[in-house]
């Protein structure tokens, strides 16, 4: 089995929920029989990942590693079968994830909560007088106001 020794993309970019990891001349290389091989962007030189199903697109896209006048060809899908080379892509895939944004935890008091919502309540109660008002309708604006008045225990309109 051959070990990636090393493994950087010289360029990544995310369009959508694609990752592009391009590689460039000692960018990555592989270990084979205790030699490195040191990749060569003469054929394939990206990889490209589908982030939502963690992917990668262009299987057969051909990897060439080179030691002198030795070149080893890989397609994407065997350099996968053969070498460690997720456990390199992971940290790479992790970086370009987008986290998710933890909602700041607030201090606010039940009190405090408690007064927020009867506040809106009686803006909602206030639109709804003011509604009747504008649609000239006295007895719903009667109904609404004594509503209004009995919820906060205020004085009774006969």
């Amino acid at each position: 089995m051959m070990q990636v020794q090393y493994m950087k993309p010289f360029y990544t970019k995310v369009t959508g929920d694609k990752l592009r990891l391009v590689f460039a001349y000692q960018y990555f290389s592989i270990l084979k029989e205790n030699e490195i091989f040191h990749f060569i962007p003469i054929e394939g030189k990206e990889m490209i990942i589908n982030m939502k199903t963690q992917q990668i697109e262009n299987l057969s896209e051909v990897f060439v590693f080179q030691k002198g006048n030795r070149f080893i060809r890989l397609p994407l899908y065997q350099l996968l079968l053969i070498t460690n080379v997720h456990e390199h892509l992971a940290p790479i895939l992790e970086s370009a994830t987008p986290k998710q944004q933890i909602p700041m935890v607030s201090t606010v008091t039940v009190g405090e909560i408690n007064q927020l919502i009867a506040e809106l309540e009686d803006r909602n109660w206030d639109h709804l007088i003011d509604q009747a008002l504008l649609e000239n309708d006295k007895a719903l604006f009667f109904e609404l106001l004594q509503q209004k008045n009995h919820q906060h225990g205020g004085f009774k309109i006969e």
